[in-house]
């Protein structure tokens, strides 16, 4: 008997640590996959913020040198110089296309600083820096205009995003959870996506709760693979290119919030995920 309860001990002390180590093992794929995610996050921001950031250092050397030119100009009226030199003088400068120009080159120049601005926004909205893990009030377009600019560089320009956005009312949730959750999807329908393509993404209401659908009109998947694609780990991307547990993920913030997510696709056509949230939580016994 004294063997057997020392057996059996045993058998626990050795499942207490393999499931230690089980943990570990899914902590650490989940850190993965998030630093896969924003790998293709810092890409994608990056190519947007260089764009703007681009055209306004071209605008600033133009100004440079525009500058001389003004200077060059004022030098000779403080000079003194002859009304015939300094006409001269204008028409080499060519100070009327600079008159033109240069509030052209201020306006390009404070376009590109306000993208710039959203950009950083956009990407405080995604993260919800100035919240926490805390549940609050927000709104499904708001949550889904956010991911989608922060994501704008990392989806293909070839790939159209539709907006469809019924009127919903604030919810009660973690944004910067269902960022993350919505990243996930999008991100998910973009690769499935060769060449051109669509993402429709709408919203709306049903009775105490709120909707929101995610389409694409890629490669789909197969009846027999789609019952899976939120299992942990599952995927059908190359080894070495994903964990697997995006959809997974983003299938476990939704039940966190007690709603509801589901797929459907048709091969060759694309495919659509539905969620499905409560405006308001229920409370816990």
């Amino acid at each position: 008997m004294i063997e057997l309860n020392e057996e059996m001990a045993q058998i626990e002390r050795d499942l207490v640590r393999k499931n230690q180590l089980l943990a570990l093992a899914q902590s650490q794929l989940v850190q993965t996959e998030k630093m896969a995610s924003i790998g293709q996050l810092a890409a994608g921001v990056a190519h947007e913020i260089n764009n703007p950031i681009g055209f306004v250092y071209s605008n600033l050397t133009s100004l440079e040198g525009y500058l001389r030119d003004l200077f060059s100009a004022l030098d000779a009226c403080a000079r003194g110089e002859e009304a015939t030199r300094l006409e001269a003088l204008w028409q080499e400068l060519d100070l009327d296309f600079l008159r033109q120009d240069i509030p052209l080159l201020l306006g390009e120049s404070r376009t590109g600083i306000a993208r710039v601005k959203d950009i950083v926004q956009n990407l405080r909205d995604f993260a919800h820096i100035d919240g926490d893990s805390n549940w609050q009030w927000e709104t499904l377009p708001r949550c889904l205009d956010s991911t989608l600019e922060v994501l704008r560089g990392a989806i293909s320009g070839k790939i159209e995003i539709v907006r469809e956005y019924g009127e919903t009312p604030e919810i009660e949730c973690q944004p910067s959870q269902l960022n993350q959750a919505f990243m996930n999807i999008l991100l998910n329908a973009a690769q499935s996506i060769e060449g051109k393509g669509v993402i429709r993404v709408r919203t709306g209401q049903e009775g105490e709760q709120v909707r929101v659908e995610i389409s694409d009109s890629g490669s789909g998947i197969a009846p027999d693979i789609l019952p899976r694609i939120f299992e942990p780990c599952f995927t059908t991307r190359p080894v070495g290119t994903g964990t697997g547990l995006g959809l997974s993920a983003a299938f476990n913030i939704i039940a966190q919030h007690q709603g509801r997510i589901a797929a459907e696709s048709t091969p060759g056509k694309g495919t659509l995920v539905r969620i499905r949230l409560p405006i308001r939580r229920q409370a816990h016994d």
